[in-house]
């Protein structure tokens, strides 16, 4: 067998894409608009989990409750980062493919769009009676020029030839569409450059405590990667009061009306203290760096004695809100230096304490107007000294000895003491104090995006108000008192087509005024050009349908020949 047939004995193969061709096709459908949208979906879904669960960066004492309720199901959420939603690389990688599809998006349709701009309207097609818009009548003195001026007067962009006028508009339509994208990318950005140079951090105050800006001072504290300690802003604050008003009788009894915290501000070392009421959704800010109120609860005041008289603890205990009607609160006392044995207790803090009918003791409104607090008194080995991290929220009793179970006993009233067996020691109740636990927040890109998401609604109008469309007239041999006008129109949109009939008939009404529009004032550009060569929609002429004054004829079933 010679080399010739060899080669034609071997079967023809495909040839393939190459490494270039398939980074081209790749690229292709990531820029494309329907990856885009989809991209768009999965960005917004994405964001449904930081809505349902809650987020460590807002709310870490109700992350720390789920993981008290439901510790198995909060240990699988945490590991697929539902409770560090914004934060989570599955987020953050439709973050960056979203942003990389809009910019290929954008920018050639922006390029094609000016191009549009500075591009003439099409010649008129020969045969107007084709298009889904269509009118004739008689006019005398009408000319190319008043018809032209007519339309200009409209708002169209004109250009004319022998015997005709096209004018077109309504370019804003795609110009909205365009803004609607650039401005989700300009969102993007300033997200991203929120998340780069911004910083938040929550932190739990107590009445009478103050807070500094500073790295230590917070609970949980999440800067930008361009963040530094030495760039957070230098100012403070203390607590002085906090007042939750309630609904007191009816049928709302019990609901919130408003909060306040009073604060005793300092801007910066050294300055003098300004008052301020800190409200829901009325943050303070300094310098750009805004403080929110995010939450509040009770920190009843506790002092512990221990077995030798001494006292091993006091202070304010803040409680995690177990029922957010009455607010009956939970939390932990832990008392190390007692002697001789370590002290640990559960608290159950009722705001305004009633007894129930079987025996036990509930709360019946979120008001401290009667607070009483539930002791759970233990001793033995905290293991604090095995230096494995404990939540100042949790006690684990299974190396303690019970001493006291609040349920038997009457519930602590202020000023009230619960002495412990065995010689442990005693716990009182000396006072009720409130804490309120904020976000401190830095984001360089908030007004961006405000301005930008603005913008995105700007464009959302734009493109789904206007209809981009199109309007020929000819104008025939004048006769013995009036010239013959063929108008036409057509919408570049089909969705378009029923709003454009009625505006195509005040157009046609506005083209037999008076001279054909001869008195009205030149507006816009108007450029000259011969007639082409070949006119689209050239073919078989159809026979004149003479229309009543100021009425379009039925349309053809004909689409834009161009």
């Amino acid at each position: 067998m010679t080399t010739t047939e060899q080669i034609q004995a071997e079967p023809a193969r495909p040839a393939g894409l190459g490494p270039v061709g398939w980074l081209r096709w790749a690229w292709r459908l990531l820029t494309s608009m329907r990856t885009a949208l989809i991209l768009l979906f999965l960005f917004a879904l994405a964001s449904v989990p930081g809505s349902i669960y809650p987020q460590r960066s807002i709310s870490p004492d109700k992350v720390a409750q789920y993981f008290k309720d439901s510790p198995g199901a909060a240990a699988w959420l945490d590991r697929l980062w539902l409770f560090d939603v914004f934060t989570s690389p599955w987020f953050a990688a439709t973050y960056l493919l979203l942003f990389i599809s809009l910019a290929g998006c954008v920018i050639p349709r922006a390029a094609a769009h000016l191009r549009e701009l500075r591009r003439e309207p099409p010649a008129a097609p020969r045969n107007l009676s084709r298009l889904p818009q269509h009118a004739s009548f008689e006019a005398g003195g009408a000319t190319v020029e008043s018809l032209a001026r007519t339309l200009r007067a409209r708002r169209f962009r004109t250009v004319t030839g022998p015997g005709w006028v096209a004018a077109e508009k309504g370019y804003l339509r795609e110009t909205g569409n365009l803004l609607f994208h650039a401005a989700l990318l300009v969102l993007l950005v300033a997200v991203g450059a929120g998340g780069l140079y911004g910083y938040r951090g929550n932190v739990l105050v107590v009445e009478g405590n103050g807070f500094a800006n500073t790295v230590a001072a917070y609970d949980r504290y999440i800067p930008g990667q361009r963040v530094s300690p030495d760039s957070l802003e230098p100012f403070s604050f203390t607590l002085r009061d906090f007042q939750a008003t309630y609904v007191g009788s009816g049928e709302r009894r019990g609901q919130p009306l408003d909060f306040s915290a009073r604060l005793a501000v300092s801007d910066r070392p050294g300055a003098p203290e300004r008052p301020y009421d800190l409200r829901v959704n009325e943050p303070l800010e300094v310098n750009g760096t805004q403080t929110y109120l995010l939450g509040h609860g009770y920190a009843p005041v506790f002092k512990v004695l221990d077995g030798k008289g001494q006292v091993a603890f006091e202070g304010p205990v803040p409680c995690l809100t177990a029922d957010q009607v009455t607010y009956t609160s939970e939390c932990v006392i832990k008392v190390p230096d007692a002697l001789p044995q370590q002290l640990g207790f559960l608290v159950r803090f009722l705001p305004t304490t009633v007894p129930a009918q079987d025996g036990s003791w509930v709360s019946v409104f979120p008001g401290a107007a009667n607070p009483t607090a539930q002791v759970f008194a233990f001793s033995g080995d905290l293991g604090m000294n095995s230096g494995r991290p404990q939540s100042v929220y949790q006690l684990d009793t299974k190396k303690l000895k019970p001493l006291v179970m609040g349920l038997s006993t009457k519930p602590l009233a202020v000023g009230g003491t619960l002495p412990l067996p065995g010689g442990a020691g005693s716990i009182q109740l000396t006072g009720v104090r409130e804490w309120i636990s904020l976000q401190v927040a830095y984001d360089p890109g908030r007004l961006p995006a405000l301005l930008a998401a603005g913008l995105a609604v700007l464009g959302l109008v734009l493109s789904l108000t206007v209809r981009r469309r199109r309007v020929w007239a000819r104008v025939g041999e004048a006769g013995d008192e009036a010239a013959t006008v063929e108008v036409g129109g057509l919408t570049r949109t089909e969705s378009g087509d029923a709003g454009f009939a009625e505006e195509f008939a005040e157009i046609v009404t506005a083209l037999r005024g008076p001279q054909g529009g001869a008195d009205d004032p030149p507006h816009g550009p108007r450029t000259e050009r011969p007639a082409p060569p070949r006119e689209a929609g050239d073919g078989a002429a159809a026979p004149p349908q003479e229309a009543e004054a100021g009425k379009a004829a039925s349309p053809q079933g004909v689409k834009d020949a161009h």
